[in-house]
């Protein structure tokens, strides 16, 4: 393959359409390939934004803006990396000629999460937990009756965890409902599903491309209201389950089809594996990748979306620990211990421009050549001196 600079030419373009902190990722090592980035975002100064050759502000849901700045850059390939986006400018920009990884289909097949279990359990007869779709109160209630008690409850559209809840009896339903409808994205439906009693919970990152497909070590993760606080890897399963793991995240990613990493989210109990979500691109519990593999997640997904081998090392275990923002500020500041910058363990802090309150703000990471365990301690040590100025 041959690579030339930026901003010529004859320069590989790629575009990202959403620039958070895992597009900023996906930036850098994409301009280690001396490849052209231009970040599109809902906001300015996105963290990724912040580090591509140029950048847009637009309405990622409109379809018209979407199009016009891919009409206008010409990219050898769209990488969409947010589920709050206008599916429509997709298919259509692919009918027009232009990559979009991994395709327009798996895209709008994962961001809604009735489309993908619906695909996931009918038509792939992958395991899942019971689940049934909603559309008012009532069906709320006969579902989660059917379901049983404790249900999950979440919006079929929304980004991590948000408008996710458990209800344990039918008292929680009216809250459940409540949070849901308040989540960004599209709450208009809702999925009712049984609560596994797992015993863990992982992240199977399953790279992809025509001539290959690869999985990192299983990643180990604690979710608080939806969303990741806490990731390790390797996480320790048997070898019946990481079998099982792998053929469920194979048979997924073969039916979504294209180049790219997807995160494939899996419940676990004991040697039985059951299908949860799965997200085609990096995802945030695969950060703890910057600092155990030789290619991390998101050096990975750039090799996929070239075509290039997709092989790495893997040097040791580690730990990835989210800091959230407790207040609400257009100066974000973050007082970090120096003690967070050692030989085994640093941080990455994201640079948005304007923080909320449980808004992921950096990540700490930290490393153990043989233990997972004592990295997840370390990095649990290492957040708890982060706090906001």
């Amino acid at each position: 393959m041959k690579f030339s600079a930026p901003l010529k030419s004859d320069s590989i373009k790629i575009m990202l359409l959403g620039s958070g902190e895992l597009g900023k990722e996906v930036i850098i090592e994409a301009q280690r390939l001396g490849i052209e980035t231009i970040a599109v975002d809902s906001y300015n100064n996105a963290p990724a934004q912040q580090v591509a050759n140029r950048s847009y502000t637009i309405n990622m849901k409109n379809k018209n803006e979407i199009l016009d700045v891919i009409r206008r850059e010409k990219p050898d390939y769209i990488l969409p990396e947010v589920e709050a986006i206008n599916i429509d400018a997709l298919f259509t920009a692919e009918k027009e000629g232009f990559h979009v990884i991994p395709n327009a289909e798996a895209v709008n097949k994962t961001m809604n999460r009735k489309n993908i279990r619906e695909f996931a359990a009918e038509e792939l007869n992958i395991p899942t937990s019971k689940y049934k779709f909603v559309k008012s109160f009532d069906e709320l209630k006969d579902a989660a009756a059917y379901i049983d008690f404790p249900c999950v409850i979440k919006p079929v559209m929304s980004s991590s965890g948000h408008g996710q809840s458990i209800a344990k009896s039918a008292d929680d339903l009216e809250k459940s409902w409540e949070i849901a409808k308040e989540a960004r994205g599209d709450a208009s439906e809702l999925i009712v599903e049984e609560f596994i009693k797992f015993d863990y919970e992982i992240t199977l990152l399953t790279v992809r491309n025509e001539k290959q497909t690869i999985f990192c070590e299983p990643i180990g993760h604690i979710q608080k209201d939806g969303d990741y606080v806490f990731s390790w890897q390797p996480m320790n399963m048997s070898e019946i389950a990481i079998k099982k793991s792998e053929e469920i995240a194979k048979k997924i990613t073969d039916g979504l089809g294209g180049r790219g990493i997807f995160g494939v989210e899996l419940f676990v109990k004991g040697d039985e594996v059951y299908f949860s979500e799965v997200s085609p691109r990096p995802h945030d519990t695969g950060m703890v990748t910057m600092i155990t593999q030789s290619q991390s997640e998101f050096a990975l997904h750039v090799r996929a979306v070239l075509g290039l081998p997709l092989n790495y090392i893997q040097y040791g275990a580690g730990a990835s620990a989210a800091y959230k923002a407790v207040a609400d500020t257009f100066n974000p500041i973050i007082d970090i211990n120096e003690n967070a910058f050692s030989d085994k363990s640093f941080v990455r802090v994201f640079g948005k421009p304007q923080s909320h309150i449980g808004r992921r703000m950096a990540v700490a990471l930290t490393f153990d050549k043989d233990s997972s365990d004592k990295a997840l301690k370390s990095a649990k040590e290492i957040i708890k001196n982060f706090s906001d100025c």
